[in-house]
């Protein structure tokens, strides 16, 4: 079973294009968890979701604490799959993406893919530089404690991944690294080069541009230490 996590925040920009998307890839069983973290009284996002009227999409109120990694964590904890998919909510998913995630993450566990996108802008118009070219993605644990390989809506993993990440630590600076580097360290990690999806970027995307040197010092820091406090013990 698959679980596809959706972490929403005043989406409905994109998010109708994005279901589109996914829900063609989902088996009978599947799931697809639409976590909403608008303000109270938004309701755009519920409506839309609402409007698929398809059984396999579950709609949460998020748990409101105005992060991205607090909403992913909730998440991850509300999931039923053998195989857990994190999505944002305004890419678009190419055909196989599903396919290829059942093919990489059938045997070994705990056990993380990670595979390529194409940058497009606003419109999804591509840009002719794909993710792995930008982030110059290799696999590595030191490599990607410094230099981060690791983006959220192109990850899938297994289940038995959740006792080493669960509960993310308060001090990371970026989920999906610290996801990435635990499976690193306590289990297998495939990249896979061809692009399954349409990696948004418009306006409204957040990036991590504008911290200062001693800023991103003190993150890796942070996201070192709480590598440590992790055992392979409590990933079984």
């Amino acid at each position: 079973m698959i679980s596809v996590l959706l972490a929403a925040h005043c989406g409905e920009t994109y998010i109708a294009e994005q279901i589109a998307s996914i829900l063609p890839q989902l088996e009978d069983g599947d799931e697809l968890l639409v976590s909403d973290d608008s303000p109270p009284g938004h309701v755009a996002v519920r409506e839309i979701v609402a409007s698929f009227n398809d059984p396999r999409v579950c709609y949460v109120t998020g748990p409101r604490q105005g992060t991205t990694q607090a909403n992913i964590e909730f998440l991850l904890g509300q999931a039923n799959g053998d195989i857990l998919v994190l999505s944002d909510q305004d890419d678009t998913w190419l055909p196989g993406k599903l396919d290829v995630a059942r093919q990489a993450l059938g045997s070994a566990k705990p056990a993380l893919l990670l595979h390529n996108a194409y940058i497009t802008d606003e419109a999804l118009h591509k840009t002719g530089q794909t993710l792995f070219q930008a982030r110059n993605a290799k696999p590595g644990l030191l490599r990607n404690l410094l230099r981060n390989s690791y983006t959220g809506c192109c990850m899938a993993f297994t289940k038995e991944l959740l006792p080493c990440i669960l509960p993310f630590p308060k001090n990371i600076p970026m989920h999906d690294q610290y996801i990435g580097l635990c499976a690193q360290r306590h289990g297998h990690v495939q990249f896979w080069d061809e692009p399954l999806l349409l990696w948004r970027r418009h306006g409204g995307t957040q990036t991590g541009q504008g911290s200062t040197l001693a800023q991103k010092l003190k993150w890796r820091w942070n996201m070192a230490s709480a590598l440590i406090k992790t055992s392979k013990g409590e990933c079984r």
